[in-house]
């Protein structure tokens, strides 16, 4: 019978088991194929008489007994179980000897050679394995190499990081813990990288060996080579390179010098099949462990929905002081508080104001861009009330300032500027331009430039509509501005309320002032006409009660 074809795909494979990992068994058959030497002896022998058949690949093979070796050591096979170690010939002897003993683990090595050597030796004779604990799984990920050439150089980056190795970290954060004073480190010493620089997921590694050298002289490191490389990480990945064989066909192994030997091996999954029973009441276990953790997670969040009080609307807003731009000094930082209106409230916990980082500029482009991405959260309520269910309420601002603060503590106002908050739920990105006061005559700004200080408003409501104005007409004629930068908010809206929940089971739109907050995506556009219809029909009212009464009454009369 043919041998199939030798397996050239020595890439690995991954799979995923969730079944405890030290149930992996597999199963490894070394064979020699032949060797050059041989071939040669049966080219140079006589050739073959008429009707002699041709050589075949059992002449070459283990029935030879004129090269010396026996069909037993031809060919060897073991079955090998997640991180289990199987010494070679060159271990044995260098733990042999309890002097060469160094550290714990040779020193566990060596109680287990003894106790080998006491119940009759090892079973195995090439094949061994080197366990995740081994100095040779050290040694084999610091000089790994990224490609398969020999003139490779390794780069700065793959030197610092080859001590860097993935093993389990059991690592358990304290309850309690808080920040160290020091969060970056601008000096750090060498053995601070190797602490700290560990890739979050731990890899176990195992390696099953063969040991190829000569039969009287085994125990040769250079003559020991990788049959396969297994890593399992905490997630139930694992890698296996190369692959099970399968119906593949066996990897081949061709040795340099001067007999150039031939091997070849197979590798395939010999772990244990789960029988159907087992496996239906692993999965009603499973079940049973997944509806429990279901219950476990219902009872910390609730069964009861939260929802609003009716007649009333919910406002949650994760918002973004994403950058600010344009402005003449440095170091900038911005407060802000948010206004509510009538008829708005908040819960007892809910901070409506806040103050930025100090945040230093840099030049994109042919401005100054200072990056803040400072996040807060706002969480309002509207309440209708029925005597004003015909009116449309006034939506929530957000006022800020933009301030500077140099190296001399001098202080400086940079910018005004407020944000109508989006009556639309979903995310929103606006930037708002902003203007300062300003003086007239070149001492001001003399002021502001070598002693800091600058105009500033007492009321920031007044960037708008000041909270405390109560007239018709609000007049600003004679205050002196300057525009300056810009500043850029990222809102993501949150709107709930029953009337939502209604609106959709019944299919019809709402007619109240809840209905048009709920976000429709007319709403803007039908809060300027609807408040312009409104004046306009006041007005109107007002004209017709000033009107003579005879006169309303022909009109009447003539239509």
């Amino acid at each position: 019978m043919a041998h199939p074809a030798w397996n050239e795909d020595t890439g690995g494979a991954v799979y995923r088991s969730r079944d405890p990992i030290c149930n992996l068994r597999i199963r490894v058959c070394l064979q020699r194929v032949t060797s050059t030497s041989l071939l040669l002896q049966q080219l140079q022998q006589p050739s073959c008489q008429p009707g002699q058949q041709l050589i075949s690949l059992a002449t070459l093979g283990s029935h030879n007994t004129a090269s010396g070796y026996r069909p037993e050591e031809e060919e060897e096979e073991a079955v090998i179980g997640w991180q289990e170690k199987l010494f070679s010939q060159f271990e044995v002897d260098l733990y042999q000897n309890e002097s060469a003993c160094q550290s714990p683990l040779d020193r566990q090595y060596h109680q287990d050679i003894l106790k080998l050597e006491k119940s009759g030796g090892r079973k195995n004779y090439r094949i061994f394995t080197y366990t995740d604990h081994d100095r040779f799984t050290n040694m084999e990920e610091h000089c790994k190499r990224m490609t398969t050439s020999a003139q490779e150089a390794p780069s700065y980056l793959a030197e610092r990081m080859a001590n860097v190795r993935r093993r389990r970290q059991e690592r358990k954060p304290m309850e309690g813990s808080v920040f160290k004073s020091r969060i970056v480190t601008w000096n750090p010493s060498e053995e601070f990288i190797k602490n700290n620089h560990v890739i979050n997921t731990p890899v176990q590694t195992m390696y099953i060996m063969a040991d190829l050298g000569p039969q009287d002289k085994p125990g040769h490191g250079d003559c020991e080579h990788v049959l396969c490389t297994i890593r399992v990480d905490s997630n139930g990945v694992i890698t296996v390179k190369p692959d099970f064989t399968g119906t593949k066909g066996a990897y081949r192994i061709e040795l340099e010098g001067e007999k150039r030997e031939l091997w070849k091996y197979t590798l395939e999954n010999a772990s244990a099949v789960v029988q159907r029973e087992e496996e239906e009441r692993e999965q009603r276990v499973f079940k049973d462990l997944y509806s429990r953790h279901k219950e476990y997670l219902q009872g910390l969040v609730g069964s009861d929905f939260e929802m609003t009080l009716p007649g009333s609307l919910r406002l949650f807003i994760n918002g973004e002081i994403v950058s600010a731009q344009g402005y003449e000094y440095n170091n900038l930082y911005i407060h802000f508080f948010l206004e509510l209106p009538s008829r708005w409230s908040c819960p007892p916990s809910q901070q409506l104001s806040g103050v930025t980082q100090t945040c230093a500029t840099r030049v994109i482009g042919k401005e100054r861009v200072a990056f803040f991405s400072f996040p807060f959260t706002l969480e309002v309520f509207f309440t209708q009330e029925d005597e004003l269910e015909g009116s449309l309420p006034q939506w929530p601002v957000l006022y800020f300032e933009v301030l500077s603060l140099d190296f001399w503590q001098r202080y400086r106002v940079e910018g005004y500027g407020f944000v109508m908050l989006p009556t639309t739920p979903g995310t929103h990105t606006v930037t708002v331009s902003t203007w300062r006061p300003v003086e007239l005559g070149t001492v001001s700004e003399l002021r502001r430039f070598f002693i800091g200080g600058s105009p500033e408003l007492e009321d920031l409501t007044y960037t708008r509509v000041p909270s405390t104005f109560q007239g018709d007409r609000l007049s600003r004629f004679g205050f002196r501005t300057e525009t300056t930068g810009s500043v850029t908010f990222r809102l993501n809206c949150l709107q709930q309320s029953k009337a939502f929940l209604e609106s959709s089971s019944m299919k019809k739109r709402m007619q109240s002032v809840l209905d048009r907050l709920g976000g429709f995506s007319q709403q803007g556009s039908l809060y300027s006409v609807l408040e312009a219809f409104q004046r306009a029909r006041r007005r109107m009212q007002e004209a017709r009660e000033s009107l003579p009464q005879d006169l309303i009454s022909t009109s009447t009369a003539q239509l």
